[in-house]
């Protein structure tokens, strides 16, 4: 009997060592966090160093019970796009909200439409501050850990897409600071509950860099006066330079030295003016004749690309390749349609700044159907086509699975 008390005792003890070196573990998981003080409102916290380390940022953005985890990645060779290939992937799970899917597979299935324009949304407050030259590989995948009934995820993601990137080697400009802004009772509301929201006139999202400088704005609004709009906008521009300094202070103390990498080579400026001068009155022509629709002046451009590049390439001894030349061609085009515009107050095809294009409605294209109707405005089409059937063709359950 002694003996096989010994024998619980010293297994007692080593469970109680393993203990202590796994609760040791958790104790210096080099958590870093920061919390963020609004007005009058909940903080923000973010936090990094817990979650993914083998990313090359990550990062949590928790407002009140809702937590966004948010890593970065990107590759160190280029790739031969002419473009940054960023992908933005935001999914939201059952799972965060205490639920199981009610789909018939029990499964998460792709993305929704809200899962996609969140994505979009965080899209356009990364993508402008990227580098010109910086043609790698990234995606930043966001992917929501918990949420509650009362505040959304979609700005928490941008902030905590910001501090990823700020906090990772990968070049960027950043970092952004992004808030939700309300208008109740003729009172400015700085990320609104969801109930507050319910009762709002304004739903702005606001993403602001350094300097108060606002790089995207979306929302909707209900008959709001000009100048509660652009209260509402100083107001949450000031609440962004928050978030901002605050990610600024963790890249301080957490953040890793930014990567060096290879930019392409600037082409010779004299091939740049010589492109411009042999195209710039023939490309003014074309966006001036106001007779040309999109495909038919494509076709005019495309032409006198072709002839200014095979002259370039036949005056000079050493002339750079097709892609480059192609890229000066198309800046230089870019630049002439710009400058056009600023100069006649017209587009290209003879419509004033504040004219909209005409839109063609016509229903009824196919009998047999119960409904068609095509809409077309300029180039852009749609089609839609309405089908009824009989209570026969429900969907019927399957009372054995």
């Amino acid at each position: 009997m002694a003996t096989f008390c010994i024998f619980k005792f010293r297994r007692l003890q080593k469970n109680i060592v393993s203990f202590r070196s796994v609760r040791g573990y958790s104790i210096n998981s080099n958590k870093q966090s920061i919390d963020v003080e609004f007005s009058g409102r909940a903080s923000l916290k973010i936090s990094t160093g817990k979650y993914a380390r083998f990313t090359d940022g990550c990062a949590v953005a928790q407002l009140g019970d809702t937590s966004v985890l948010v890593t970065a990645v990107s590759k160190t060779k280029p790739t031969p796009s002419s473009f940054l290939p960023l992908v933005v992937d935001y999914r939201q799970k059952a799972a965060a909200a205490g639920r199981i899917p009610t789909n018939f597979l029990r499964r998460e299935l792709g993305p929704t439409e809200q899962e996609v324009l969140t994505s979009r949304l965080i899209d356009r407050s990364l993508r402008p501050l990227f580098p010109k030259n910086y043609m790698f590989d990234t995606q930043i995948m966001c992917n929501l850990l918990a949420v509650d009934s009362m505040h959304d995820a979609d700005v928490l993601s941008i902030n905590a897409a910001s501090a990823a990137l700020t906090l990772s080697d990968i070049p960027w400009n950043g970092p952004v600071g992004a808030v939700r802004v309300g208008l109740c009772d003729n009172e400015v509301v700085v990320n609104p509950t969801r109930r507050e929201q319910a009762n709002s006139n304004l739903n702005l999202v606001i993403s602001a860099t350094s300097q108060s400088l606002v790089v995207m704005l979306e929302g909707s609004a209900d008959n709001v006066y000009q100048q509660d709009f652009l209260k509402a906008i100083k107001a949450g521009v000031k609440e962004c330079q928050k978030i901002v300094q605050s990610i600024f202070q963790m890249q301080l103390s957490y953040g890793k030295p930014k990567r060096t990498y290879e930019m392409k080579s600037e082409p010779d400026q004299s091939i740049v003016e010589s492109v411009r001068t042999l195209s710039e009155m023939r490309l003014r022509e074309v966006f001036q004749d106001y007779n040309h629709d999109k495909l038919s002046r494509d076709e005019a451009v495309k032409n006198i690309q072709s002839d200014v590049l095979e002259k370039i390439r036949l005056g000079m001894e050493a002339p750079p390749d097709q892609e480059t030349l192609s890229r000066i061609f198309g800046n230089s085009t870019r630049d002439i349609f710009r400058d056009l515009i600023f100069e006649n107050n017209l587009r290209c095809d003879g419509r004033t700044m504040d004219q909209l294009r005409n839109i063609s409605c016509e229903v009824d294209l196919y009998k047999p159907l119960h409904g068609s109707a095509l809409f077309q405005r300029g180039q852009t089409q749609v089609l839609c086509t309405v089908a009824l059937d009989s209570l026969e063709s429900a969907v019927k359950s399957d009372p054995v699975s």
